[in-house]
């Protein structure tokens, strides 16, 4: 790659989407350990699965405040020291109320590194790369779920205490983000924003030199024509980067992913496989997953973000609606390939998009907060999803609870059809001139 400093930063910065990946999945292997060893009702069982969720939504709301007090880089600082101490303190516990607090604070990790990863990255990257270099934090979340299946598969054998190990091991990575951070230098938009003219120059040039001057001139003019950091994300000019960016989070969870990371091993056990069997389909979903990933990152950038998400929406549409009739007729041979297909949709379209897609859309005055709105709004659907489907496929079995999610997908594609802007190649400059109302 041409700007070889960009793509280390990336790298690092993506390390946080790893972690991300792997808390939001390495729990799945552990869950029924849990319930067992502290006898936990449905009710708490259900809230010690969601309780990580809880903790990454208000890590979602309030992600921006950080980001725009202490920096881009300054955030993702702590959202490391989070990582760490929620993968040691996990492990450790000794009852279920420290285990809730110790998950609770990984959740609000995983918040905040869904708004301030995608900004930094988003904020260094030259237009014809910016979907690569923000799919990069997709890729490695993705990544992240897989290492936690494998892992999860791994340690399943070593004991009593093999779900300790399964949620430890995720301080190795954590300590590795947190040192990786110092080697990277804070947002140059972020600077400019606070007056640091002459230390975003410095940032500039070390991305492009030829380019420096011309950055700074386009960025101060854009900003010149905005108000300060305290204006209202609820601005009249800003309703449809809004619109666009809760709808488009708000569908990410309506597909269902979420439940089926979580459940995954208990999907396939309710298909008549048995639990060994169930992990190792689970580490397939996270290989399918990766895959498509990879692939959605290579290209999203030559051919737009938009026609991924077309592509993506149908096929996801038609996934979920063989699983429901699967459930309905209780023929489940085909069941793992039709979530594997489902997998590989989703991390097509909207799992690489998603984060590319809200870092875009907002002027340099509201990003960070129109980052966690999009965020927020995700998980705020995550934990509600996540809670309620052990209930929901018990109330309405699995055929329904999947026409739901099938149902969700063909209202994602009327809004990519009817809504959704292309903004691949443009500058964030130029991109807010498409979306804003001035």
């Amino acid at each position: 790659m041409k700007n070889r400093n960009v793509f280390f930063w990336s790298i690092v910065v993506a390390l946080g989407g790893l972690l991300f990946g792997f808390d939001t999945a390495v729990i799945s292997g552990a869950e029924e350990s849990i319930q067992k060893l502290w006898g936990l009702s449905a009710y708490e069982h259900g809230l010690t699965m969601s309780i990580a969720l809880i903790g990454t939504v208000l890590g979602a709301i309030f992600g921006s405040v950080p980001s725009d007090a202490l920096g881009r880089r300054g955030t993702l600082v702590w959202i490391a020291v989070l990582y760490l101490v929620s993968a040691v303190g996990a492990a450790l516990s000794p009852s279920w109320v420290p285990f809730m607090v110790f998950r609770f604070l990984g959740g609000l990790g995983v918040g905040a590194s869904s708004v301030t990863a995608p900004l930094y990255i988003s904020e260094v990257s030259p237009p014809a790369s910016r979907g690569r270099m923000v799919g990069m934090f997709q890729f490695n979340v993705v990544f992240g779920i897989l290492l936690a299946y494998l892992s999860n598969f791994l340690l399943r054998d070593i004991g009593p205490d093999a779900w300790r190990w399964m949620l430890g091991v995720q301080a190795v990575p954590a300590i590795a983000f947190f040192l990786l951070l110092f080697r990277i230098p804070e947002s140059p938009r972020w600077l400019l924003r606070h007056g640091r003219t002459e230390d975003a120059r410095a940032v500039f040039a070390r991305i492009d030199p030829a380019t420096a001057d011309e950055n700074i001139s386009t960025i101060l003019v854009a900003n010149a024509a905005e108000q300060g950091p305290g204006e209202s994300l609820w601005a009249p000019q800003y309703r449809r980067p809004v619109l666009l960016a809760i709808l488009f989070a708000a569908f990410n969870q309506l597909a269902g992913i979420n439940a089926i990371i979580y459940y995954a091993p208990r999907i396939f056990e309710m298909t008549g496989r048995g639990q060994s069997a169930a992990l190792l389909s689970s580490a397939g979903i996270g290989l399918v997953n990766f895959c498509f990933t990879l692939l959605a990152v290579n290209i999203i950038d030559r051919f737009g973000r938009r026609r991924l998400m077309l592509v993506g929406s149908v096929g996801l549409i038609l996934t979920l609606g063989l699983v429901a009739r699967a459930f309905y007729t209780q023929q489940f041979e085909a069941v793992p390939v039709l979530l594997f297909g489902y997998i590989a949709f989703f991390a097509f379209s909207q799992g690489a998009v998603i984060w590319v897609f809200i870092s875009e859309i907002f002027p340099s005055a509201v990003r960070a907060k129109g980052q966690a709105l999009g965020s927020s709004t995700h998980w705020v659907l995550a934990a509600l999803i996540t809670f309620i489907f052990p209930k929901l496929t018990e109330a309405l079995g699995g055929g329904n609870t999947f026409a739901f999610f099938c149902g969700m997908m063909v209202l994602q594609l009327l809004y990519v059809w009817k809504l959704m802007p292309e903004t691949k190649g443009k500058t964030l400059e130029e991109a807010d001139k498409v979306l804003v109302l001035h």
